[in-house]
């Protein structure tokens, strides 16, 4: 048997209280439960993966993390950059450089948010995919996708090979 996939979930300022905050737009479910999720989603495959979880209402904090995972040779993440995702530079510049593939996610759905800033991203960009209004279950079907495009690439590396 294969080395789990590391994978890091990155939650962004305010997002410490999920499942606490606001139930009427982010819900009740927290990230305690999201471990759950993934196995649903993903049944037996589940056991593959390896999450590691890490909130910061910090912008210095995520950046750090998101080097820190560059170092590890984290193969993927998962990031809800919070109102960073509208407004960090520096938090697209690095995910960006880093280059590891990442899932965008939104509790809510932002582009039904009545503040249009809500509705641009600076860090889709760097992202294989955008997942937003599915609540806590999005980020087990950001993981999932991670999980399948890391398969798609293994299998075309092997292909390379013959």
């Amino acid at each position: 048997m294969s080395h789990p996939l590391p994978i890091l979930i990155i939650n962004g300022p305010n997002l410490g209280f999920i499942g606490k905050r606001q139930p009427a737009i982010y819900g009740c479910e927290s990230m305690d439960d999201l471990p759950d999720m993934v196995q649903t989603v993903m049944g037996e495959k589940a056991a593959r993966i390896d999450l590691e979880l890490y909130q910061s209402n910090s912008e210095g904090g995520l950046i750090d993390r998101l080097e820190q995972a560059w170092k590890d040779k984290t193969a993927g993440i998962v990031i809800n950059a919070g109102a960073y995702t509208h407004t960090s530079l520096a938090l697209a510049d690095c995910l960006a450089w880093i280059d590891i593939p990442c899932v965008e996610i939104h509790i809510s759905n932002v582009h039904a948010r009545s503040n249009p800033l809500r509705h641009t991203s600076l860090i889709a960009s760097s992202c294989i995919g955008v997942i937003a209004g599915l609540g806590i279950m999005g980020y087990a079907y950001g993981v999932q996708a991670l999980f399948h495009h890391h398969e798609k690439s293994a299998q075309g590396e092997k292909s390379a090979q013959v």
